[in-house]
């Protein structure tokens, strides 16, 4: 039986334990699923409570409380490599829309100064307000869409064939402003993460791959949300053959930046945010000298992000520290500012703070902001960035094609059979 779309924030908890434990027990109990069932059955919308045909992973993926290596490693442990394919390139797709946005930070910059103006046009225009408006409370009419709103903003959580559709019609029927429609989808979902949010509407819209965009169709929709408790979604008068956004060019391709391991060796502080919470398996030398966690969730957005996403992420950090031996550790947030950080550090006589590698997004931006600070009070900032992401980054640089080819090459290289 499908959940209710008034899920109380209790139910939503209930429903997403934030814990390495709870991650591992669901990667262990979808890893059945992940050879021909998923192949076969993971583009199928049946509504909240029937996910059997997906591992409702991506909340511990995006904070690596679960990493990309174990949930290959946990397929390949089961299936051939042919048979589980599709969940492997599932889980390498987040892997490169990360690296695309490293080797392209100017991207998130344009997405984030874009923002502001979108913001102030609707300040300014009445009318597109009250549409973004009703498109947020799911009532623009369009009974999928409207499906798909609500259930959000209950759930946390929204299928990604259902993202797809729901940022197309956002953009090409309602032709709303797409960066209102991503950010939405960041104050909300659970597993939003900067590169995969902002790209995957970016590759809706036809921004990412220039010129080629993704319609929606109400025959797609009705097939793929056939067996929903309600029946199929209805969404007529969708756009036909919409064409792409057009931002111009893309700005030129950088390099991967250098980042050195921490030399715990050293009077080194652990400071743990959503970025990698998983540090004791990812072959660190030695211990920390203090552990705190930092907890940014309202650096997502100007606009007030949901309270179940917090609360995810507070338990999710807390799970960290616990599991890193300090279950005490200061819980640090955005508005207790870097002085706290920087007392906290010189309070364990550390010169040194280390923390999981800062791909492109809210939490790096927090963290740049604060750097200056940082280093007039004479402590460097130093990130891991894992042997997973060395590999795959540098790949890419293109489509999502020239990575795919590469990942049996690079799996190898990490050590997996295939």
């Amino acid at each position: 039986m499908a959940l209710p779309l008034d899920i109380p924030d209790d139910g939503l908890q209930t429903r997403w334990p934030a814990t390495r434990e709870e991650g591992l027990r669901r990667l262990d109990a979808f890893v059945p699923r992940m050879g021909g069932h998923y192949k076969g059955q993971r583009n199928r919308d049946s509504g909240p409570g029937k996910r059997d045909n997906v591992s409702l992973l991506s909340p511990y993926i995006a904070r690596r409380l679960v990493t990309e290596k174990e949930a290959v490693a946990a397929a390949l442990s089961r299936h051939r490599p042919s048979t589980c394919e599709k969940f492997v390139q599932e889980v390498v797709w987040r892997t490169y829309f990360k690296g695309w946005l490293e080797l392209r930070p100017q991207v998130w910059r344009d997405y984030r100064e874009g923002l502001v103006a979108d913001r102030e046009t609707l300040r300014g225009n009445r009318a597109l307000s009250r549409e973004v408006a009703k498109a947020e409370a799911g009532e623009t009419g369009i009974e999928a869409f409207d499906t798909w709103a609500r259930e959000l903003v209950a759930t946390g959580y929204l299928h990604n064939h259902a993202r797809m559709w729901f940022a197309s019609i956002w953009c090409f029927t309602l032709k709303l402003p797409w960066r209102l429609g991503a950010e939405f989808f960041l104050r909300h979902l659970l597993d939003g993460d900067a590169a995969s949010n902002t790209l995957g509407w970016r590759w809706v819209a036809g921004l990412h791959t220039l010129g080629k965009n993704y319609a929606a169709t109400a025959s797609n929709i009705r097939k793929f949300t056939a067996d929903r408790d309600s029946g199929p979604l209805s969404a007529e008068g969708l756009a036909r053959g919409p064409d792409p956004l057009d931002e111009g060019p893309l700005p030129p391709r950088g390099e991967m930046r250098a980042v050195m391991a921490p030399r715990f060796e050293e009077a080194t502080a652990l400071l743990l945010t959503t970025e990698d919470l998983c540090p004791e398996n990812a072959d660190l030398a030695g211990s920390a000298a203090a552990v705190a966690t930092l907890r940014l969730t309202e650096a997502r957005s100007d606009a007030p992000v949901s309270d179940a996403l917090i609360a995810f992420d507070r338990a999710a950090l807390a799970d960290a520290g616990t599991r890193m031996g300090a279950p005490q550790a200061p819980a640090f947030d955005a508005s207790t500012g870097i002085k706290s950080i920087v007392d906290w550090a010189r309070a364990a006589g550390c010169t040194r703070i280390a923390t999981g590698f800062l791909h492109q997004g809210w939490v790096r931006d927090w963290l740049m902001d604060a750097h200056p600070a940082l280093e007039n009070a004479g402590i460097a900032l130093e990130e891991w960035r894992r042997p997973w992401d060395d590999n795959f980054h540098p790949h890419a640089t293109a489509g999502f094609f020239k990575v795919k080819k590469e990942i049996p090459a690079v799996l190898r290289a990490l050590g997996h059979p295939v």
